[in-house]
């Protein structure tokens, strides 16, 4: 039985390494995608364009307009000369946002009283435009209790000072990196396995394996385990990389991270298998993988919260092995997860991958028949 379940894993992965173009297509875009997306797919909002438009003539207006020149966040503060002018900019799109500060700034921050900032900015960028208006909310309250501070004055402003846990410098490939790592060896191991029935079928090969003296189940077995080492090989090529190259810190278990893995590429690979046995050519296969995998990345908080989501949605989100797989790669980089939580995580899995397999292998031997 070993013997020749061992003949086909390698006969699998020959047909899929043999091809140099199969090698190359394998191998070099998923390395690409993990460079290209670690910088593109961020939610970070830098290099913002902002208007400042100072009606106030007084010590802390040009304070403020110096503290907003001097933050990282906005590329260009340029000021202009009317509301008019900041108006017609924004609705250009010639920036993001625009700040008018009151003619009466500097006089309202001597005496106490609140002064007036007006952020202008534009809601056609809904998500950008809700977080520069949080920085400059930021910079004109600590302008504010700096001069309660050098005044004295009670009660004086609180300042909030902000630590954060796992990524103190809230460095952004620290949370995304872990995450492509999931997404693209779901991609790939999706990939290998949903083309492998159907290539069969297109070249022929399917009927010599339907006569072979071989059990079902060797047969499913050998078309299984070359794409779990294919997307093993993956991640560890992800991992090298974000810990070699991006810096990202690996504060957990390697052990956890990869057992958790091959309950998460065994789901993978059902699913994979499923969608094969229903196609009948390559491009079908592919058509299918690309149906599952962008739902599937929506639907893993990856991008968005999962608490943002309607209820029903959450609850349909329980059913994608990339949500669970996501919380175990995330924990096991930035914080050390345990073994309990690894495990909470992986349960998900388990039975996702019973499931899946399942399903593809009873569809396998019904299209044998």
């Amino acid at each position: 039985m070993w013997t020749r379940l061992q003949s086909l894993i390698v006969k699998e992965l020959l047909v899929v390494l043999r091809d140099p173009r199969s090698r190359i297509i394998l191998m070099v875009p998923p390395l690409i995608q993990i460079v290209i997306f670690t910088f593109a797919a961020t939610l970070e909002v830098k290099n913002v364009d902002l208007l400042v438009l100072n009606r106030d003539e007084g010590k802390s207006g040009l304070e403020l307009v110096g503290r907003l020149e001097g933050s990282t966040t906005f590329r260009s503060v340029k000021p202009v000369h009317s509301p008019s002018e900041l108006r017609r900019a924004i609705d250009e799109q010639g920036a993001l946002a625009g700040v008018e500060i009151a003619p009466t700034f500097s006089r309202d921050l001597v005496a106490g009283r609140p002064a007036s900032v007006q952020v202008v900015l534009d809601g056609r960028r809904s998500n950008a435009a809700q977080i520069v208006d949080g920085y400059i909310g930021r910079i004109v309250s600590d302008l504010t209790a700096d001069e309660n501070e050098q005044r004295h004055r009670l009660p004086s402003v609180p300042r909030v000072v902000p630590r954060n846990w796992f990524n103190p410098n809230l460095e952004y490939q620290w949370f995304t990196l872990p995450g492509l790592i999931a997404i693209i060896a779901q991609l790939i191991g999706l990939m290998v396995t949903a083309l492998s029935v159907a290539r069969e079928r297109e070249l022929g090969t399917f009927d010599q394996l339907m006569v072979a003296p071989l059990p079902t189940g060797e047969i499913l077995a050998g078309k299984m385990l070359p794409p779990l080492i294919v997307g093993v090989v993956h991640i560890t090529l992800y991992v090298i990389a974000s810990v070699a190259i991006f810096h990202v810190p690996l504060r957990g278990s390697l052990v956890l991270l990869y057992g958790s893995a091959l309950f998460f590429l065994a789901a993978t690979v059902g699913i994979g298998l499923f969608i094969s046995s229903l196609c009948a050519t390559q491009q079908q296969a592919i058509l299918g993988a690309f149906l599952f995998v962008a739902p599937a990345t929506l639907l893993s908080g990856y991008a968005t919260p999962i608490e943002n989501m309607p209820g029903w949605l959450q609850t349909a989100t329980l059913a994608n092995p990339l949500r669970h797989f996501l919380i175990v790669t995330r924990g096991v980089f930035l914080r050390g997860m345990p073994l309990g939580e690894v495990a909470t995580n992986t349960v998900p899995l388990f039975f996702i991958a019973v499931v899946t397999l399942s399903a593809a292998a009873w569809l396998f031997r019904k299209r044998m028949e």
